[in-house]
């Protein structure tokens, strides 16, 4: 019989309960290892395999929406498929009465978070090859994750553990995104680690590669300069830094940071995701580039203070959850830099919700991130088919009207502006551009209403009928927006769409032709 757990997380205040001595599905809970915003981390002990892990346990107030247990398995079966030396195992996953939880592997170490705190304790800086170091391994697993399609949405030191193998791992992938914490709502109560966090994460709620690009520019730029860019008292005020403010150029904190680095650091934390690098090996690239233009030399693997030597090598398992480098510091929490996934209220309504509305109308027209945009094709086929529809159905409409009377062109004429309908819903198909569906929709909808009513003669009828014309319209409008806020997705339904519109046109033109030869 599974024991019956109680939450480990009071229903007030949120504070731990420890799950120390209980068990948790196969695994015996030893003791915390730490606490964060989003799940309390525990070491446990699979007794059949022998194995000591480290579990992370969801807060249960993160987990209630209706849509949250498919959303956690299919995050979860996702993170758990990635294998990579930088990227930390993912053992299981599962649920036992009201606790999710995800078990990982356990290895000694620690945060890069920890050990920048204890450089800033004693007033110095990482060594610039370890720095290098650290962040190739980190762009590797990066790398991998996006090829895999898995984004991680919460890049940070305290995700990035230093090994005493001597390598960097990414962890805490998908966690942000299986519980949902990403969000800045109108009411202005914001969920995320904003300091680290893309503009358009932060104002959308949405992300890609280039977001993670974003985040790791921010971590180097701390790395070198002591503290992140953008830091305000309000999570508001400091996403509108990220959004409007220009970046602090690191070599004015410190004169002795090389050029080439802050070049990696500026082009990184370009506003704009189509300023940025476009994936993570490209970042890599250019950071191996800078730092042998500044002449510094990379260790093989990291080799900081405080870690046990590398030379066991590269190989077996590799993850971290404790360590001795936390003693260095003050507060050396274990998930001191964890998600902070507590709603935080601004001061002021009013101010609130006209800033929320702002957002609204900046989220309708900015331009969509995607994790793999979608390849425009050409529009030139596209418009060349479609004239040459154009020309086949009036040729036809010319052709029936000489043999069976005008009142053929009289009954369908409004395949002339299906036609034109037919022209724009190919170019939306071609660009995959949602925004196209409101002149294609439009042009063929009244195409369609007209035809209705030219086939029937019952024109009398439109004074009844009329509101279909702005119904049709705010249909159009909607659905473009509702599309263009979908990224990729939106923009291959967009293009199924567009294909979809133009194969009705052609299929509805016979009978619409031989109904207007039959008609009176």
């Amino acid at each position: 019989m599974a024991t019956i757990l109680s939450s480990p997380w009071k229903s007030i205040d949120m504070s731990p309960v420890s799950l120390e001595g209980q068990t948790l599905g196969k695994y015996r809970i030893l003791e915390p290892l730490g606490r964060g915003g989003m799940a309390q981390v525990y070491k446990a002990y699979h007794p059949h395999l022998d194995r000591y892990v480290a579990i992370k346990v969801l807060r249960p107030d993160l987990v209630e929406d209706s849509e949250f247990l498919a959303r956690f398995r299919r995050e979860a079966r996702a993170i758990a498929a990635l294998r990579h030396p930088n990227i930390v195992q993912v053992y299981d996953f599962d649920a036992q009465d009201d606790l999710y939880y995800m078990v990982m592997e356990l290895l000694e170490g620690d945060t890069l978070k920890a050990h920048l705190n204890a450089f800033r304790t004693r007033g110095e800086r990482l060594p610039p090859g370890e720095l290098v170091r650290i962040l190739c391994d980190v762009l590797d697993g990066l790398a991998y994750a996006h090829g895999e399609g898995i984004i991680h949405r919460d890049l940070k030191p305290a995700n990035i553990l230093l090994t005493k193998k001597g390598q960097a791992v990414l962890t805490d992938f998908g966690i942000a995104q299986i519980v949902g914490a990403t969000q800045y709502t109108v009411s202005g109560a914001f969920m995320g680690t904003l300091n680290y966090m893309a503009p358009e994460q932060g104002l959308h709620g949405r992300c890609d590669e280039r977001s993670d690009i974003y985040a790791l520019g921010i971590v180097l730029y701390e790395m070198l300069t002591g503290s992140v860019p953008f830091e305000a008292d309000t999570p508001l005020a400091t996403l509108m830094k990220h959004l409007n403010d220009p970046l602090p150029l690191p070599h004015e904190l410190d004169a002795e940071i090389p050029l080439a680095l802050e070049e990696v650091v500026i082009r990184a934390l370009a506003k704009s995701p189509q300023a940025r690098y476009q994936s993570a090996n490209e970042m890599r690239e250019a950071l191996l580039n800078a730092a042998q233009a500044a002449g510094i030399e990379l260790p093989k693997v990291v080799n900081l203070p405080g870690l046990a030597s590398p030379a066991a090598g590269r190989s077996g398992t590799v993850a971290v959850f404790s360590g001795s480098a936390r003693q260095l510091i003050s507060d050396d929490r274990f998930a001191s830099g964890d998600t902070d996934v507590r709603p935080v209220h601004q001061p002021g309504l009013m101010r609130a919700g006209i800033l929320g509305l702002v957002r609204s109308v900046q989220a309708i027209f900015e331009p969509q991130m995607t994790v793999q945009e979608v390849v425009p094709q050409k529009a030139g086929p596209a418009v060349l088919y479609s004239v040459g529809w154009t020309v086949l159905v009036n040729m036809a409409l010319l052709w029936a009207s000489g043999v069976f009377g005008w009142k053929v062109f009289g009954n369908a004429w409004p395949m002339e502006l299906i036609a034109a309908g037919t022209l724009l819903a190919a170019l939306m198909a071609a660009l995959a551009n949602p925004w196209l569906f409101i002149p294609a929709g439009i042009t063929m909808g009244l195409g369609f209403i007209f035809t209705y009513y030219a086939l029937t003669g019952w024109w009398q009828h439109w004074i009844v009928f009329w509101p279909l014309v702005p119904i049709l319209v705010g249909v159009c409008i909607v659905a473009a927006v509702l599309l263009s806020r979908q990224g990729r997705k939106g923009q291959l339904l967009s293009r199924y769409l567009g294909i979809l519109m133009a194969a009705v046109s052609v299929v509805a033109f016979l009978p619409v032709l031989a109904l207007s030869i039959l008609l009176p």
